[in-house]
């Protein structure tokens, strides 16, 4: 009896974990659309640069959060439909999507821990590029791109280490758009935000994947052996007590008692 209470409790549990686990899917794709379509991120990488160094870091990051985020989302869905209908494949597909997300996701963490500000440096020195080609060439198309950096930022120019700045960049910042905050430190506030947010649901992911593995690793082996489940459409065979006679549907009760046609005889039939 203990046993089976431990199993219908873990169902519980991977039921609620499943459905925390889709939430998590549905909000990292979230932030990877935004990240590669929302307007700040659009803006820098659109620069119309040579070698731009976060380009190819965006798409990179693209491709692996929509991967990352649909499966968790089919891990969720197949350790759900395997809870329900107590089925051992699901349950392992579901444990191999888990196990996959927890890999990636631990490679991900690894990598922001040893190179923790490599989007930042990517973002800003692509701020650098397109600034000091539009301050070389004012009549150029990335003067039109810094000015749209700059008013999605809501920044305008950077501070220089040396407290002095060319006449090309003098004429950058002037009238309401001086007040406005130094570029690069928008920029990096900006960026330390959104990956705050970034980490915090790569730690989720951790902590959801970890337990959602030992929960389909649990109730995978307690549909294997049998223990604790429900055995829907099995059913045992008692025998039956001695001098005890079913009683018979009344239907076929009726069908007895009613009197059975007796068919005449050739003599009768001659006569």
């Amino acid at each position: 009896m203990a046993l089976r209470s431990r199993v219908k409790f873990a169902k519980c549990q991977m039921l609620v974990t499943s459905f925390f686990v889709l939430l998590l899917s549905l909000a990292g794709a979230s932030i990877v659309v935004l990240t590669h379509f929302g307007d700040h991120f659009t803006v820098i990488s659109r620069a119309p640069l040579e070698r731009s160094p976060f380009q190819s870091l965006d798409r990179w990051v693209f491709a692996v959060g929509i991967v990352l985020a649909g499966l968790l989302g089919l891990g969720a869905a197949l350790s759900a439909a395997a809870t329900v209908r107590e089925a051992q494949g699901l349950m392992a597909g579901g444990f191999l999507c888990f196990a996959l997300v927890f890999l990636a996701l631990a490679q991900v963490a690894f990598w922001r821990l040893r190179n923790p500000t490599q989007v930042e440096d990517a973002v800003l020195d692509t701020y650098d590029l397109v600034y000091d080609q539009a301050v070389r060439s004012p009549l150029d198309t990335l003067s039109q791109e810094l000015t749209a950096i700059q008013d999605t930022f809501l920044c305008c120019g950077k501070t220089s280490p040396f407290g002095l700045l060319g006449s090309g960049e003098a004429t950058l910042c002037q009238g309401p758009e001086a007040a406005r905050e130094d570029c690069l430190q928008s920029i990096r506030n900006f960026l330390r935000t959104h990956g705050t947010i970034t980490s915090t649901l790569t730690s989720a992911g951790l902590a959801l994947t970890v337990y959602a593995m030992l929960l389909s690793a649990f109730l995978w082996l307690a549909i294997h052996k049998g223990c604790g489940l429900d055995h829907k459409g099995g059913y045992s065979l008692t025998p039956r007590a001695h001098g005890y006679q079913c009683p018979e549907p009344s239907l076929f009760r009726q069908f007895q008692e009613a009197p059975v046609p007796r068919h005449p005889s050739e003599a009768e039939a001659i006569l």
